[in-house]
C-alpha cells in the first residue's frame, strides 16, 4: 500500500534462489537481463559474443533457474485453469480509487456515480479493467471501526455496495477491496479472518482482495473463498514467496528502473500471472508503462493518493490508451509458456518480448533512448508464407530478405512502444479492425501530448456570516479582535511536504503541508465548550431535523435519546451536513481553523490550551480498547482551559472546522485530537494534540464520515 519496506522479504526470496545454479538470481522481483547493450564496458580480448548468442546463453539459464524453481516449491499452476478466475489474465489497468473521490460519488444526489467515473478514464487514458476500490487508510483508526465496518458505513450500507459493484460489473470491469492484517486494534471481526473475508467480498459481490502490506497471501485465504463458492483473486503488495504464485493469481510490481528492462519473477515463473506496477508517488510514468509492456504485464493508474492528486499527465495517458490497447488484443499470446523476454534487437536502447501462439508470433517493444529509432529494428528466420505487421502503426511491414534472415524496418518514438505480429495469410476482421484503430490513435505523435505535471487547486468552503447577537450569548466566550500569526501543519502519514499535500488556503498559489499566515480577526464569540448530546437533543426536538443519510447518525443513542448520563459529552456520530444544520438553526456557523486555534491558544504560540508543557490532567484518560467507552464530560478537565476560558479543547473529540475541495477530493479539518487511540499500527489515523497540527478527514457521504471521536463547537460574529 504505502512505503517499500519489505527490503527484508526480498532478501529472503534472493538467499532462497542462491542454491539455484544460476549466473541471474532474481534480486527479489526482478531477474536480472543479459549482458549486452551496456554502455562503458570494458571490451575482453578475443572475438565478443553476439547479441543472439548472449541472449541463448542469458534465456537457457533463467529457464534453468524456473525448472527448478518449480519443482523445488512444488508448483501446481491450476488455479490459473479456473475460468471464474481467468479475467486476472488480462487485467492490465488497475487504478486504487479512493472512496472519496468525488467523480465516484455524489453526496448531494446521494448516489453512486461508477459512470461518471469510468467516462473520465477512458476519455483520459482508455479505460480500466479492474479497480482497487479503497475506504480504509487513512481514515480508519479514528474511531474503532474495523475494515469491514468502514465498507457497511459506505452509503446504503451492504445493499448499496453491492449494487455500486454490479455498475463496474456492467462495464466490464473487476472489483477488489484491500485487506490489511495490520488492523488489529479497532473492533473485534468477530470470526476467522479467510472467513470473514470470503463472507463480506461474497456478499457484495467483488472479484479480488489486495493484501495491503502483504509479502504473499496465505492458501488459507483462497480456500475459504472457494469454500464458500465465491472464488477470489488474491494480489499481495510486497510480492510473495514463489510457492504463493500459485494462488495469489496476481501481485503488485514495485520495481527498480535501470535502463535495461528487468524481468518480472513472478510472471517469468508463472506466464498467466498477472502484475500491476505500482509506483504512485512518480509524476512521470514512463518507466513503469514501458516495463510493464516489455513484461506483458499492467499497471496501477493510482492517481488519488490518500486524496492526495497524482494526476497522470496528458503523454503519460495518451502513452497508457495505447499501450494498454495493444496489450488487451494480444492478451492471448502474453500468457504464452515460450515468451523470449529481452529477445535480440538491432538497435541501442530498444528492447523486447517475443511472444509465440500457435503459428504466429507477437512482439512487444519498447524504446528506452530519448530519441526516436527509425529503420531496421529486429531480424527473424526467414518463414515462407509469414507477413508481419506493426500493430502499433496499423500497417504491414515490407520484408527485407537478408540470406536466411528477414529485416524488419519502422519507426520508434522517443521513450515510445512498438508491437509486432506475424501471422501467415491475412488478419482476421478483428485484428484487421484493431490495426485500423491503432493508425488512427498512432496518427499524433506521443511528443504532441504535454509531459507537464500540474498540481491540482484546491478551494476553501466558504462560511457566512452570522448575524451579530444583541446581548452576550449563553455558554459562549467573547473572543476580542487581534492580529493573530496562525501556524499549522498537517498531520498525515504520507506525502512529505510535496506540492499537493494537505490544504490550500486563500493566501497559498497550492497545497502544502505547512501553513504560516498572519490574519487580522475580527471579535467573534465561541461556544466555551463543544455542543454536547443533550444541546443536540434540543435541536432535534425542535427542529425536527432528520438526514437523509441516516446510516450511522447518532449511532449511540437508543430509541432517539442519549445514554443515561451522557446529557454532557459531547455529540459524535455526526456528520458536517449535521453540524452545520445544527449551527443554522442556533443561529451559529462552524469556526474557520484559525478561528478555533486563536481561541485556544491565544497570541502566545503555546503548544498546548494551558501551556507547553503537556499536562495528563488537562485531557481525558487514553482509551486503546478495541471498543471504544465514550467522551468525557465536556466539563470534566477544568485545568484544560485557555488563555480566554474556553474548555475541553484538546483530547476529548475531534471538533470540525473549515472544507476544503478540489476536483476529485473532499476533506474536513479536525483540530484538537482526541481520547482514542487504537494500537498496533502506525497506519491508523494520528493524533492532533498541539494546537499547530490539525487533522485532515477525507470525506464521502455522511453515513461514512460520521465518527465516534469527532464533534463540532460553534461560533458566532460579534460586533467591534
Amino acid at each position: 500500500m504505502r512505503w517499500n519496506v519489505f527490503a527484508g522479504v526480498l532478501l529472503v526470496s534472493a538467499i532462497s534462489a542462491r542454491a539455484q545454479d544460476t549466473r541471474f538470481e532474481p534480486r527479489g522481483q526482478q531477474i536480472p537481463s543479459p549482458e549486452y547493450h551496456v554502455t562503458g564496458a570494458p571490451v575482453a580480448p578475443g572475438p565478443a559474443p553476439s547479441a543472439p548468442e548472449i541472449h541463448a546463453q542469458w534465456l537457457a539459464d533463467i529457464q534453468h533457474w524456473r525448472t527448478e524453481r518449480r519443482i523445488r516449491v512444488g508448483y501446481d499452476g491450476s488455479r490459473y485453469d479456473m475460468p471464474v478466475l481467468r479475467w486476472t489474465q488480462s487485467s492490465f489497468i488497475q487504478p486504487q480509487m479512493m472512496v472519496e473521490d468525488r467523480y465516484f460519488y455524489d453526496p448531494r444526489a446521494g448516489r453512486y456515480t461508477v459512470d461518471r467515473y469510468l467516462d473520465d478514464l477512458q476519455k483520459r487514458y482508455g479505460g480500466i479493467d479492474a479497480v482497487l476500490i479503497w475506504p480504509t487508510y487513512p481514515n480508519m483508526g479514528i474511531d474503532n471501526r474495523n475494515q469491514h465496518d468502514m465498507i457497511r458505513s459506505m452509503p446504503g450500507g451492504i445493499a448499496g455496495v453491492r449494487g455500486m459493484v454490479s455498475d463496474f460489473h456492467r462495464r466490464g470491469v473487476r472489483v477488489f477491496f484491500p485487506m490489511m492484517m495490520w488492523d488489529q486494534g479497532t473492533a473485534d471481526i468477530g470470526k476467522p479472518w479467510p472467513v470473514a473475508i470470503a463472507e463480506l467480498m461474497s456478499e457484495i459481490g467483488a472479484d479480488g482482495i489486495n493484501g495491503d502490506t502483504q509479502d504473499g497471501i496465505p492458501r488459507a485465504f483462497p480456500a475459504a473463498a472457494e469454500k464458500i463458492g465465491h472464488p477470489l483473486a488474491f494480489e499481495p503488495e510486497a510480492g510473495c514467496h514463489d510457492e504463493a504464485v500459485a494462488y495469489n493469481l496476481l501481485t503488485w510490481g514495485q520495481y527498480q528502473y535501470p535502463f535495461i528492462p528487468l524481468v518480472d519473477r513472478y510472471k517469468w515463473l508463472e506466464p498467466r500471472h498477472m502484475v500491476n506496477i505500482s509506483d504512485r508517488w512518480n509524476r512521470e510514468k514512463t518507466d513503469d508503462l514501458q516495463f510493464a509492456f516489455f513484461n506483458g504485464v499492467g499497471w496501477e493508474s493510482w492517481e488519488n493518493i490518500w486524496g492526495i492528486w497524482n494526476g497522470i499527465t496528458p503523454r503519460d495517458a495518451e502513452a497508457t490508451r495505447r499501450m494498454s490497447s495493444i496489450e488487451r488484443e494480444l492478451a492471448p499470446f502474453l500468457v504464452s509458456q515460450d515468451w523470449e523476454p529481452s529477445y535480440p534487437m538491432l538497435r541501442y536502447g530498444v528492447f523486447a518480448s517475443r511472444w509465440p501462439l500457435g503459428g504466429r508470433t507477437a512482439w512487444t517493444i519498447v524504446n528506452r533512448n530519448s530519441y526516436s529509432v527509425t529503420g531496421p529494428q529486429i531480424d527473424v528466420p526467414v518463414r515462407e508464407g509469414m507477413r508481419y505487421f506493426d500493430l502499433y502503426h496499423g500497417l504491414e511491414l515490407v520484408r527485407e530478405r537478408r540470406g536466411d534472415r528477414v529485416v524488419l524496418s519502422f519507426a520508434l518514438e522517443p521513450g515510445g512502444f512498438g508491437a509486432l505480429l506475424a501471422t501467415t495469410g491475412a488478419p482476421d476482421s478483428g485484428m484487421t479492425a484493431f490495426m485500423g484503430k491503432m493508425k488512427s490513435m498512432t496518427a499524433r505523435s506521443l511528443e504532441g501530448f504535454s509531459p507537464k505535471w500540474v498540481e491540482l487547486p484546491q478551494q476553501i468552503v466558504p462560511i457566512e456570516s452570522t448575524l451579530v447577537p444583541a446581548a452576550a450569548p449563553a455558554g459562549m466566550v467573547r473572543i476580542p479582535a487581534g492580529t493573530f500569526l496562525f501556524r499549522s501543519r498537517g498531520i498525515e502519514i504520507e506525502g512529505s511536504n510535496d506540492i499537493g499535500v494537505d490544504v490550500q488556503h486563500s493566501w497559498e498559489d497550492s497545497p502544502r503541508r505547512y501553513h504560516e499566515h498572519m490574519i487580522a480577526l475580527k471579535p467573534f464569540w465561541i461556544d466555551r465548550f463543544p455542543v454536547t448530546n443533550e444541546q443536540f437533543k434540543r435541536f432535534l426536538d425542535s427542529s425536527k431535523y432528520r438526514p437523509g443519510d441516516r446510516t450511522n447518525f447518532l449511532l449511540d443513542w437508543r430509541k432517539g435519546t442519549y445514554p443515561e448520563g451522557w446529557s454532557n459529552r459531547p455529540v459524535t456520530w455526526v456528520a458536517l451536513e449535521d453540524a452545520r444544520a445544527y449551527a443554522a438553526w442556533s443561529g451559529k456557523r462552524l469556526p474557520h481553523e484559525w478561528e478555533w486555534q486563536y481561541a485556544a491558544q491565544g497570541d502566545d504560540g503555546r503548544v498546548y490550551p494551558w501551556g507547553n508543557t503537556w499536562d495528563t490532567a488537562a485531557v481525558p484518560v487514553p482509551d486503546s480498547s478495541r471498543a471504544m467507552r465514550g467522551p468525557d464530560p465536556v466539563d470534566a478537565h477544568p485545568s484544560g482551559a485557555s488563555p480566554f476560558g474556553v474548555m475541553d479543547l484538546v483530547g476529548n473529540v475531534w471538533q470540525m472546522t473549515d472544507e476544503f475541495v478540489d476536483e476529485h477530493t473532499r476533506a474536513g479539518i479536525l483540530k484538537g485530537g482526541s481520547y482514542y487511540r487504537p494500537r498496533g499500527s502506525m497506519w491508523y489515523f494520528p493524533q492532533a494534540h498541539r494546537l499547530e497540527e490539525h487533522g485532515k478527514l477525507l470525506l464521502m457521504a455522511p453515513s461514512y464520515d460520521r465518527s465516534g471521536t469527532v464533534g463540532f463547537r460553534c461560533v458566532q460574529d460579534a460586533g467591534e
